[in-house]
């Protein structure tokens, strides 16, 4: 049975969907109840649940108060009022949890139905295509939403400003978005994925793929086991969501939600005091006078169709055969621990154990010791002592902490790790193990005869890196390290929300003008200066733009520069009326400098990535009836906001961005969506990098400018705003403001809510130039 838990703290709450209590009750036979008010009941602790997580909490050395937030571990419809109350207030004030009632349905379809049966299988790329699957079925959606529902109720009723809220585990998706919506913004909200993140193609087979994204996204950090789960669920958010993503993290409207890599580990201090007690010595003597003279390749799977437990044990079978000369001397021992898995693949692994014993076993020998049950911790810990070699062949595993255990208990024989590639370890101990793929027989059996041939100076080099990252990937460590990201991520949003930022006050901007001798301004045209219907139809400025702008330059010691995503020829038509300013003009790659009529080039005038763009842009708009591309100098752009079928064309963009992206990343090139399109751009041409250039033309000038303003609204100002903050910094500037027209997550100074805020200030500051030139 499972009990969710919270730790809450002064400073946090964990949503964490593990086994931490059990509370069990009587049933009554003679009523037929369920309960009774007479019946007794008691909380007793459980083995169940995330075992690494609970060790990270417990050995974590943060000295905040920590509440666990779940479920009893089954449903609730048996229990009274009277006995909820009486439970709920045992596990707040004496185990430190907070308890979510559930029904029995809600319980059973969330956990059984829809976690077994539909996530589990996805997140280890298994389709659940077999007979008796109920994926594409709708019926234990609505459960697996209760549940969460329930959770994060509790989450929110106990909330106090300041706690941090850990969602743990693929249980628990929807809780970060439900909790964010309940809360608001200032929410410190982290999410780990302890199990893998599949590849876009996969998660797309489930039919509540979006919700499930957006329920993560609710979270200020998501934390992955490895850079590859990572990178997927990146991927993964662009394709369907269609959103921006970046390296470190997703781009929403609002905000940046940080994503990054953090291996979880072991606790060595728990498992050395485990290993010192007397049973563990007792169980090592027995099993090395019962396997005396005997190599022992030791196992412990769950029984669950991704461990590659049968793989394992054909791949064992093809080494007796291949190698007769160890028959009677090795032995695998496999822990196989019963799971709620479908049956068909437990008789399937019992059949290949007979048929290997079978053949090979004598009346003082059996090649395999299979035990279709869990052994004692005891057992466990001197069964990896004495070990030849761990052998684990998991098609999928987030991170497989067996094997982490199995090196630290190897400090004295230091014998080798075999170890599937498909495992989140392989990452951690980069090839110090034996690396196999599982689906390879003849690899694992090699492998194996490795394992029992290799030097001692060969196991002891390979153990020595191994307990390196052992040592370095601690359970507490990965708790400390995880916390302290969530916090610098809370602490950058909150920086960089709008709401937290500063309405552009024209006072204090014609104040820092009136101080300033030489004055830059970059202002982006579309949304700031003007406001856009269109990326494909050049707009003729208001008077009023034109009329600022050159109200500005009337005073010689200003500089402006207006920068736009259009193609040169189309700016300079429309400030064809204002002569010298100077212009920045697809986003960066083209640039006339102030007081010229000559455009510079700054982008390469080789595009090696040209001709495949262009195919790939084609394809996507022959299949989306209403769209068409647009090619500039430097950049594409694919409009889809007239498109036939918008639903379509949005899921299409997502698959282009991918696939832009995907096929040129040997490229400084990427595809981002835009409102009604995909642009593709290359990196190293920005607008940041141009107004780096204006800069350096006006040094070379010797004019020393003290003052900046940028202005603009979109997702490709924001390097131009961080540009213009460092510059400051480190040329000492204090008058320069960056404005940001809209609300969002922004790195400017100052924001505006919308077009004629910007214009307001600049007329203001025009009125002041007009007046110092006379």
């Amino acid at each position: 049975m499972d009990s969710g838990g919270s730790e809450r703290s002064a400073e946090g709450y964990f949503a964490i969907p593990t086994a931490e209590r059990r509370t069990s009750r009587r049933r009554s036979s003679a009523s037929g109840s369920s309960h009774s008010e007479e019946e007794e009941w008691t909380i007793v602790k459980t083995d169940f649940g995330n075992g690494g997580l609970k060790n990270a909490v417990e050995a974590s050395p943060d000295p905040s108060e920590k509440v666990y937030v779940g479920t009893l571990g089954f449903g609730t419809d048996g229990l009274d009022e009277s006995t909820k109350v009486a439970i709920e207030g045992s596990l707040r004030d004496n185990h430190e949890c907070l308890v979510a009632y559930t029904s029995d349905a809600d319980f059973d379809g969330h956990y059984n139905h829809y976690c077994k049966e539909i996530l589990w299988p996805v997140f280890h790329y298994l389709i659940p295509d077999h007979p008796k699957s109920k994926a594409f079925l709708d019926h234990s959606w609505k459960y697996f939403e209760a549940l969460n529902r329930s959770i994060a109720d509790v989450i929110v009723k106990d909330y106090k400003k300041g706690d941090t809220v850990w969602v743990n585990d693929y249980h628990l998706l929807l809780v970060p978005k439900m909790v964010r919506d309940a809360l608001g913004p200032d929410a410190k909200i982290g999410f780990f994925l302890h199990v893998g993140f599949p590849s876009s193609e996969i998660f797309r087979c489930l039919a509540h793929r979006e919700k499930l994204l957006e329920g993560i996204l609710g979270a200020t950090l998501v934390g992955f086991q490895t850079d590859e789960y990572a990178r997927h669920f990146l991927q993964t958010c662009s394709r369907l969501l269609n959103v921006e993503v970046k390296n470190d993290g997703v781009l929403l409207d609002s905000r940046l939600v940080d994503v990054i890599s953090l291996p979880i580990g072991i606790d060595p201090v728990q498992l050395d005091e485990k290993r010192k007690e007397s049973e563990v010595a007792d169980w090592t003597v027995q099993l090395r006078q019962r396997y005396a003279g005997k190599k022992l390749f030791v196992a412990r799977d769950k029984l669950d169709g991704v461990r590659g437990v049968k793989q394992k044990l054909l791949a064992y079978e093809l080494f007796l055969k291949k190698n007769p000369e160890y028959v009677g001397k090795v032995v695998l021992i496999q822990v196989a621990l019963t799971t709620s898995s479908i049956i068909e693949s437990q008789s399937t692994v019992s059949d290949i154990v007979t048929r290997i014993n079978c053949a090979y076993a004598t009346l003082d020998y059996q090649p395999v010791v299979y035990l279709h049950q869990d052994i004692t911790y005891h057992q466990y810990i001197a069964l990896l002592q004495i070990a030849d070699a761990l052998v684990v062949t998991s098609l999928r595993d987030g991170m497989n902490l067996t094997s982490h255990e199995f090196v630290y208990l190897q400090d004295k024989n230091h014998a080798p790790l075999i170890l599937s590639e498909f495992t989140g370890s392989a990452s951690v101990f980069n090839g110090a193990e034996i690396s196999v793929n599982p689906w390879d027989h003849s690899m694992c059996a090699a492998a194996l005869l490795h394992a029992l041939t290799m030097s001692e100076e060969e196991k002891t080099q390979r153990w020595e890196r191994l307990y390196k990252a052992v040592t370095g990937h601690t359970a507490a460590h990965w708790f400390t390290e995880f916390l302290g990201k969530l916090d610098n991520s809370w602490e950058e949003q909150q920086r960089r929300g709008s709401a937290q930022i500063p309405r552009l006050s024209t006072k204090l901007l014609a104040d820092k003008y009136q101080k300033s001798r030489k004055r830059v301004f970059f202002l982006q045209y579309e949304g700031t200066l003007v406001s856009w219907g269109g990326n494909s139809t050049v707009v003729t400025s208001p008077q009023r733009i034109l009329d600022t702008v050159n109200d500005l330059l009337e005073d010689p010691t200003n500089v402006v520069y207006v920068m736009s995503s259009r193609p040169p020829q189309h700016l300079e038509q429309i400030f064809l009326r204002v002569p010298g300013v100077g212009l920045i003009a697809e986003g960066g790659c083209f640039l006339r400098p102030f007081g010229d009529d000559e455009w510079v080039r700054l982008a390469d005038d080789d595009l090696p990535w040209r001709d495949s763009v262009r195919d790939i842009l084609d394809y996507y708009m022959e299949r989306t009836p209403g769209t068409w591309v647009e090619e500039r100098n430097c950049t594409y752009i694919w409009h889809h906001e007239k498109a036939e079928d918008s639903l379509m064309a949005s899921r299409q963009a997502g698959d282009c961005c991918n696939h832009v992206n995907d096929s040129c990343e040997n490229f400084s090139v990427h595809a981002i969506p835009i409102t009604g399109g995909v642009l593709v751009e290359n990196k190293q041409w920005n607008k940041a990098n141009a107004c780096r250039e204006v800069i350096q033309l006006i040094k070379s000038r010797n004019w020393h400018v003290d003052f900046i303003m940028v202005a603009g609204n979109g997702r490709d100002d924001e390097e131009v705003y961080e540009w213009a903050n460092k510059f400051a910094e480190d040329e000492g500037i204090e008058n320069v403001t960056t404005v940001r027209v809209g609300t969002g997550h922004t790195s400017a100074n100052a924001t505006t809510t919308g077009v004629a805020g910007v214009l307001s200030a600049l007329q203001r500051i025009a009125t002041l130039s007009v007046a110092e030139s006379r």
